[in-house]
């Protein structure tokens, strides 16, 4: 079973039917069905649904994950992901050999992987649970069909989603593009299903695949390493951040998830992203919590989960947002002529708006930003600055733990004026008045901008106004905004009027 290194032998590729039956002879010589688990971004044992199918069909489960970056098009995950998902593919990987198994790593072609490893283990069928990115989509229906065509056993499920894309539609059967109406359809829809727990024991295997150092997830230096001050990627990092959030922000969140300066917001989202928590089991540990006192700040949380499914909503039925305006009146938007020395301040958290640069400051140093600070950041960039929302959408690609192309995309179009809104463009989010309401003592702007923290509390908010001061107690810090934000505003509207706008 092992060889001397103390590794699981691997099977020979199979020639035939017959072998292939014949290399599922391989537990106490009995015969069994062997099932590929196929992983993606449901890194879970618990309440996954393509492993509990193969479990329930009395399969033999052989855990798999296959590196692909180049099969998701234009949007192959970004640095923050790979590194968080280099942690995560570690923590499953040691959930399984807890319980006797373990995860088969390969990188490559999905379709010739999964293939050889049907032909080196015997497998009669193949599960796993659904994608909704567009590059993704159709490969996944592609590899489907191949494996039923050869009598496989083929089935997707559904893994990530409280509701998947085609499941609310309008009245006209249409998709929706205004929230509020999608969401309270889907509501009339819940249904949460029955938790399914993580199986205490699985068989073990004889299947090897590349190490995951193999996979050069994790950066060569070690830009990441504050991260992991903050997070805990894996299965048991994001129950112990829901559960954290129930004992403390959950109290209030209606009021204090707009507060950058505190922990107000429940931090799940990269395990959200990953699948190595679902929706689902958010939603019924915090029905579990409800009381007179919570059910308000419960039900705002749960909204939030919305935005997410309606996020999915739309990238199903609209595949070209990641790149094109889903309002097509702004393919006339003037935006200013592209800067990358501009850009750069930006990315780098250098443009002379505090609360702004403390925004990018923290997304570099934890690879995450608050949601307040995003919409803040993202406002400056398309509006005040006029550079695309496909420049920002691409940085938070690349620097965010949690990016999401769905999210990501609809948050950036959402600010951009671009996408689906009931609301009109001309929301400018001024930069400064936000950073007085929702960090009215500056403590974040003072956490993540620290050479200002020298300056007054009222003088930390616009620092330009008070320009003795910012020489003599921070002479490093921009004299002045990238952008004047009275000249940003009224350069925006004026582009704005140019497609239409009254």
């Amino acid at each position: 079973m092992w060889n001397s290194a103390g590794h699981p032998r691997v099977i020979a590729a199979c020639p035939s039917p017959a072998l292939a039956i014949i290399a599922s002879r391989i537990f106490r010589g009995s015969l069994v069905s062997v099932a590929l688990v196929w992983f993606r971004r449901d890194l879970r044992l618990q309440d996954n649904p393509a492993l509990q199918a193969a479990l329930d069909a009395g399969h033999v489960p052989v855990p798999v994950y296959i590196h692909a970056p180049h099969e998701e098009g234009d949007w192959a995950p970004g640095g923050a992901s790979n590194t968080w998902l280099h942690r995560s593919l570690a923590a499953l990987d040691a959930d399984l050999r807890a319980r006797g198994s373990s995860l088969v790593l390969r990188q490559g072609d999905s379709q010739s992987q999964l293939q050889a490893l049907i032909e080196q283990t015997g497998a009669v069928a193949v599960y796993w649970n659904r994608k909704y990115e567009p590059a993704t989509q159709p490969r996944d229906a592609k590899i489907k069909r191949a494996l039923r065509e050869q009598g496989i056993e083929a089935d997707s499920h559904n893994g990530s989603l409280m509701f998947e894309p085609w499941d609310v539609a309008t009245q006209q059967g249409g998709p929706y593009k205004v929230f509020t109406p999608f969401w309270r359809n889907a509501l009339t829809r819940l249904q949460l299903p029955a938790q399914t727990d993580a199986p205490e024991d699985m068989r073990a295997h004889r299947v090897n695949g590349e190490s995951l150092e193999a996979l050069n997830l994790a950066p060569s230096i070690p830009w990441d390493r504050q991260f992991w001050d903050h997070w805990q990627p894996g299965e048991a990092g994001a129950h112990e951040a829901l559960t954290v959030f129930i004992d403390g922000a959950l109290n209030g969140y209606r009021e204090q998830r707009d507060l950058p300066d505190r922990v107000g917001t429940s931090l799940l989202s990269p395990h959200l992203h990953f699948g190595e928590i679902a929706p689902w089991q958010i939603v019924r540990r915090l029905q579990g919590e409800r009381s007179a006192s919570r059910d308000a700040d419960i039900d705002g949380y749960i909204r939030e989960l919305g935005w997410r499914e309606f996020s999915y909503h739309l990238l199903h039925h609209f595949p070209q947002t990641p790149d094109h305006n889903l309002n097509p009146r702004f393919d006339q938007f003037q935006w200013a002529k592209p800067d990358a020395e501009a850009l750069r301040a930006w990315q780098q958290g250098r443009t002379g708006i505090p609360i702004v640069d403390a925004g990018l400051r923290e997304l570099w140093a934890t690879g995450y930003m608050h949601n307040r600070v995003r919409m803040i950041v993202a406002s400056y960039l398309c509006k005040h600055m006029r550079q695309h929302w496909r420049e920002g959408a691409r940085w938070f690609w690349d620097t965010l733990v949690d990016a999401d192309l769905a999210n990501n995309t609809m948050g950036w179009q959402w600010v951009a004026g671009t996408g689906a809104d009931a609301a009109p463009y001309f929301r400018i989010f001024n930069p400064v008045t936000q950073s007085q309401k929702f960090d009215p003592q500056a403590r974040y702007i003072t956490r993540w901008v620290p050479e200002l923290a020298a300056l007054p509390v009222k003088a930390r908010f616009a620092p330009w106004q008070s320009p003795q001061l910012l020489a003599e107690c921070a002479p490093g810090y921009p004299a002045l905004p990238l952008v004047d934000l009275s000249e940003g505003r009224d350069a925006a509207l004026a582009a704005y009027r140019h497609t239409g706008g009254a």
